[in-house]
């Protein structure tokens, strides 16, 4: 079997400027990748060019030995934010029906397979006991659910999960941990799920994509994250701090370069 995600030599330029470049990587079917750097590393500029909304300037990317325009039927993305949604009036399972129909946002028909499909991911991240309820009124862990539902629609091989903890608590982050170690589980779907804190998913991750200074090392945790590595990566003196059984990215002078506090806000390197 081909490999989940194959990186080739890739370059990915925004308005000229190239944000990755040289980039090489290969995940295998059901591993769990937590995908980390700094803000402006280029983590999300990665995920459009996997699901091929936006195309490398340079190199290749394959999902299971295919461009990603052919294999978008493999690949699940359960993009930033909640996409303008707040103030919907529809349902949650309204919402996943649509997507699974393909239509544009409003009160979908459904057929018969459709119902069992959209039954089928609701029951699989744990979203079925509020389904009925209007996404604007969920908690944000429960809105979290129904967007990972939504990205389980058809089965895929593949799960694309762009910072799915961004603005949830502590306690709402390590259910939604649960629920896609869940969906992996059951499904085998390989993950790759991008976040600032890696601290949360340490004993969940199989392995480590870790982007800065317009690169990315992928590894085992121990072999990426550490003072020698980062400091190649970042091209400037990096420190790893252990504490407990928390990890610290920080520069020599004592700032924080990949932590995410419970604010949700992320402390940058200058």
């Amino acid at each position: 079997m081909p490999a989940a995600l194959q990186i080739s030599d890739l370059r990915l330029t925004l308005g000229g400027t190239d944000i990755l470049h040289g980039v090489n990587a290969e995940i295998e079917a059901g591993e769990f990748v937590g995908i980390f750097g700094p803000n402006g590393a280029g983590k999300t500029t990665l995920v459009r060019a996997i699901v091929n909304t936006l195309r490398p300037s340079g190199g290749t990317i394959k999902i299971f030995g295919e461009a990603p325009g052919k294999a978008c039927h493999q690949i699940g993305y359960m993009p930033q934010g909640n996409s303008g949604l707040e103030l919907t009036a529809l349902s949650a399972r309204a919402l996943v029906e649509a997507v699974c129909q393909g239509e544009g946002w409003g009160v979908p028909w459904s057929s018969q397979n459709t119902k069992k499909e959209v039954e089928r991911v609701l029951q699989l991240t744990g979203a079925i006991e509020y389904a009925d309820r209007p996404f604007a009124l969920l908690s944000g862990g429960e809105r979290q659910r129904v967007m990972l539902a939504q990205a389980l629609l058809g089965q895929p091989k593949i799960l694309v999960l762009d910072e799915p903890l961004a603005s949830l608590d502590p306690k709402n982050q390590a259910l939604l941990i649960e629920c896609v170690t869940e969906v992996k589980r059951r499904t085998n779907a390989t993950i790759l799920f991008v976040a600032h804190d890696m601290n949360p998913l340490l004993h969940v991750m199989d392995r480590v994509l870790y982007m800065a200074g317009g690169g990315a090392i992928l590894g085992h945790l121990d072999d990426v994250v550490n003072s020698e590595s980062l400091s190649h990566l970042y091209g400037f003196p990096i420190e790893v701090v252990r504490a407990g059984e928390r990890v610290f990215v920080v520069s020599r002078e004592g700032n924080v370069a990949e932590l995410a506090c419970h604010d949700g806000h992320t402390h940058d390197l200058p």
